[in-house]
């Protein structure tokens, strides 16, 4: 969710529904170094709430310190990232690289446990290939160095988000008898039925949402009445798509400024408005408008055109 998951994304998710938040994922040695960008991710919010600061890096003492700097911006916890499978960071020792070194992997663990006063959470993956599935023995020893809660992503490194989530070890591990910190699901949860198989499949505390909130935050909403209820929300109707849409153009103008605000939310756009039939020409327009009023018109324009259309 690296570029994604910012305060003005995070806004919206809250709104509708997300319990729990992190930010995006910070480098340990960006912050450290008092790197513009990564000092930036640390912007919490009060109505974010409980928010957690993740972290990646390589170096057991960066990490520390990067923790002791997070902890400054007083989130609710220090979430460490075990998981990222991308190479650019894999491939420096960092992320899912760490499931190649168990023992620097507990060893960094617990130096941030012991450094820092929050409670401490990890997010990580089955193993990196199909041959080194250990998350097992993974969960037992971060367990028993002090970790708070666990949230596994079902698919190896190697897999990297290709082919279905395996969710069967997930499961055998919340069964553990060792195991008693929560344990929370992550990957191809896409829908309220998905959930509740997961639920009551596998038995886990939760589930994390990462990919399939982009553009569609009601998804939280949607997933907790489905649970309480068995009954499902009606879809968003055009209104609430441009009505989301337009508040997390608001946040993101109120965060990042009027320059990098408008061009950052441009990512956005298509993804509010996936399955709209002719979508390409206003699509075309919201990348490339650099006017407030301009974009705010298109979006008008995308309402009216679409109320036009569910209604016949």
């Amino acid at each position: 969710m690296e570029d994604v998951s910012d305060p003005p994304f995070r806004y919206v998710c809250k709104l509708n529904g997300a319990d729990v938040m992190y930010t995006e994922f910070i480098s340990s040695e960006g912050l450290i170094r008092d790197a513009a960008k990564s000092v930036m991710k640390l912007d919490i919010f009060e109505y974010e709430r409980p928010i957690g600061i993740q972290l990646f890096g390589s170096e057991i003492e960066s990490m520390i310190e990067a923790a002791e700097i997070a902890e400054q911006a007083q989130p609710d916890l220090i979430d460490i990232n075990y998981g990222c499978p991308v190479k650019a960071v894999a491939c420096k020792g960092a992320g899912a690289a760490l499931l190649q070194d168990i023992p620097k992997m507990v060893e960094m663990t617990e130096a941030i446990v012991k450094a820092v006063k929050l409670p401490v959470t990890v997010k990580t993956r089955l193993g990196w290939d199909d041959n080194t599935k250990n998350i097992v023995e993974v969960a037992e020893r971060l367990q028993d160095i002090g970790i708070q809660a666990l949230t596994v992503h079902g698919r190896t490194r190697k897999q990297m988000y290709k082919g279905p989530a395996d969710w069967t070890l997930i499961g055998e591990l919340k069964n553990n008898p060792r195991i008693h910190i929560p344990i929370f699901g992550n990957g191809d949860v896409d829908s309220p039925e998905r959930a509740l198989e997961m639920r009551d499949r596998y038995g886990v505390d939760g589930v994390m949402i990462g990919r399939a909130s982009i553009g569609y935050p009601w998804i939280f909403n949607e997933i907790k009445h489905f649970l309480q209820t068995g009954n499902k929300l009606s879809l968003p109707s055009i209104e609430q798509r441009v009505e989301v849409c337009r508040t997390h153009f608001s946040k993101s103008l109120e965060w990042k400024g009027p320059r990098v605000g408008i061009y950052e939310m441009r990512r956005h756009y298509s993804n509010y408005f996936k399955g709209l039939d002719h979508f390409k020409d206003y699509r075309t327009r919201l990348v490339t408008l650099e006017n407030i009023e301009e974009i705010h018109s298109v979006l008008d324009e995308v309402l009216d055109r679409y109320s036009e259309f569910q209604a016949v």
